[in-house]
């Protein structure tokens, strides 16, 4: 099965086994739709969503959600498409998930190629794995990750 036209969609849980479609992407490259398929989280206009499951129905790529939280929706940030950014933040809700490092990748398969790794290493530390988002509304993926102790 080739996905040079892939498309991905974002169904939100209505009911019990009822989903749906609130986001629909034609032509999307396959490695965008694995790295969002590799984040627990996906922020539009406000609206934070838990990823549930996904799954594939021929050349349709679907993301099944639910609304995990709500807030008023940043101001838009316009970036060019020549990079994808990745902020690396420690998994602390008291300190506001600080910033430990700022990436920026050429495509979507190296962003994955991070968030789907349990460990990484920063500041010659070695980081756990957390959980990932998709930020739409900052035009960036994020990573948050704990510190497990061990120094490099």
């Amino acid at each position: 099965m080739e996905f040079e036209n892939a498309i991905l969609e974002y169904r939100l849980k209505k009911g019990s086994n009822e989903f749906e479609p609130i986001y629909y992407y034609p032509d999307i490259d396959l490695g965008e739709i694995l790295a969002r398929r590799e984040c627990e989280f996906f922020v539009k206009n406000g609206t934070t969503y838990k990823q549930l499951s996904s799954g594939i129905e021929n050349q349709l790529f679907v993301i099944f959600v639910e609304i995990y939280e709500e807030e008023p929706p940043l101001e838009k940030i316009e970036m060019t498409k020549s990079t994808v950014s990745l902020e690396i933040r420690e998994l602390n809700a008291r300190k506001n998930h600080p910033l430990i490092t700022m990436k920026h990748y050429n495509n979507h398969f190296d962003i994955l190629s991070v968030i789907g790794s349990v460990y990484t290493y920063y500041d010659e530390k070695e980081w756990e794995r957390d959980s990932a988002e998709i930020d739409e509304d900052r035009k960036t993926y994020i990573l948050y990750v704990s510190s497990t102790g061990y120094e490099c």
